[in-house]
């Protein structure tokens, strides 16, 4: 029971997914750069899409559960609910008393936690509240603003708010407020569902310093790959590099990389720019060769890290972290124009289900034909909705059990 993660390849038994829902269809034009996306995916095709990628991974031995119901399953005390739900506005961040009071009658109203949950993804509308008599200031100033509480459409990118790193998690402290309140779901499944409570955590919500899961790699039980991006920062990887280097709760990790890539959208994550397709294989954005800046942090004397840096191409450093010779496949076969547009669409973003057996999107078909070609195979889903949030397959999974070394 609980988290069990020491690999990108090995066979995928467990994994957490989100079924896109009413929070996709509550961004507008207006407030798409406020949720960070840059179009407006169809929820019914997107759910479609969604549910053709949970079936593949059901269909190949995968359990898959929702963040959803275990959500739901974690606030089933009604002590707990209530603390959710006042959590929950806080963090919403809403600012009149009286707003905050309705809101909170109109939450706790709810006697299906499915629902409730649901309902605090999705957004509450100021047209669901009652008639408020007592405005403050702050509600007449952002009196044209249509929600109560902000919808979260990034939700279904589940790799994100929390890492599966060995029999730990990072909770991670979200680059953007908009992304912020998604660990909240977390949060209280780690300390009140009855398979996941009392999971030791290398990393938390309330730490200083932004990082993100599609930053985080398992590369071996032994190697952690992390990356310094636009939504990690290097003062976090040395914090949860002291946590991890340091643990007590069994986990066998002795090292952190940490990749210096550019901070851009393009290039999101770590993930973003390569991932891992088997024993000896990678996916990658042609850009990411190298030579790369990267930092190795190891344990030094007296719980202090010790940190080096070097130069290496990404072939280099990957061989040396898995001990073997690595072969790189480049997105879009490295021709500059496909390889843009491939990588937009997350072409270098897989999850794999076992050793050389990946999950890819339909819409890279130029990638997906080089993968199939160098012996890997491939399991095909449809992404004409999913991809307008850019994310790839291993965006929209967070494994929780993965067969060990």
């Amino acid at each position: 029971m609980g988290i069990n993660v020491t690999s990108e390849i090995r066979p995928l038994k467990k994994v957490l997914l989100h079924r896109p829902g009413a929070e996709i269809e509550n961004i507008t034009p207006e407030y798409m750069e406020r949720f960070l996306f840059d179009d407006i995916p169809y929820l019914e095709v997107a759910q479609a899409e969604h549910d053709a990628f949970a079936q593949i991974l059901r269909d190949n031995g995968v359990e898959v559960v929702y963040l959803h119901e275990l959500a739901a399953e974690a606030i089933c005390e009604e002590a707990v609910k209530k603390e959710f739900i006042r959590q929950f506005i806080e963090e919403a961040n809403v600012k009149s008393i009286q707003v905050k009071e309705d809101l909170y009658d109109y939450l706790n109203s709810f006697d299906d936690n499915e629902a409730l949950i649901r309902k605090t993804m999705e957004g509450v509308s100021k047209s669901e509240l009652p008639l408020v008599r007592r405005k403050s200031l702050a509600d007449y100033v952002n009196a044209s603003y249509p929600f109560v509480t902000d919808p979260m459409p990034n939700l279904y990118f589940t790799r994100d708010p929390f890492a599966s790193i060995g029999n730990s998690i990072s909770l991670n402290k979200m680059y953007s407020e908009t992304r912020n309140r998604e660990t909240l779901y977390a949060d209280f499944i780690f300390r009140f569902h009855p398979e996941y409570r009392g999971t030791n955590r290398v990393y938390n919500r309330n730490f200083k310093y932004h990082i993100e899961g599609g930053d985080i790699l398992n590369l071996t039980e032994k190697v952690v790959a992390i990356g310094i991006s636009q939504r990690t920062s290097p003062q976090a990887i040395e914090k949860i590099a002291e946590r991890i280097l340091f643990d007590t709760w069994g986990n066998k990790v002795e090292k952190i990389l940490a990749f210096k890539i550019p901070k851009t959208r393009a290039y999101m994550h770590l993930d973003t720019v390569f991932t891992q397709v088997d024993i000896d294989k990678f996916t990658i954005h042609p850009q990411i060769e190298g030579p790369l800046e990267i930092f190795e942090l190891t344990r030094g004397d007296y719980c202090r890290v010790n940190l080096t840096k070097s130069t290496m191409t990404l072939e280099e450093v990957l061989s040396k972290a898995l001990d073997c010779e690595v072969e790189l496949i480049r997105c879009g076969g490295g021709d500059y124009v496909i390889s843009q547009r491939e990588q937009w669409n997350d072409g270098s973003n897989t999850l794999c289900i076992r050793p050389g057996e990946v999950v890819v999107y339909a819409r890279n078909y130029v990638t997906n034909k080089i993968l199939q070609e160098k012996g890997i195979k491939t399991h095909i889903i449809p992404s004409s909705e999913l991809s307008r949030g850019r994310g790839g397959p291993r965006c929209m999974s967070m494994p929780l059990e993965r067969e060990p070394w």
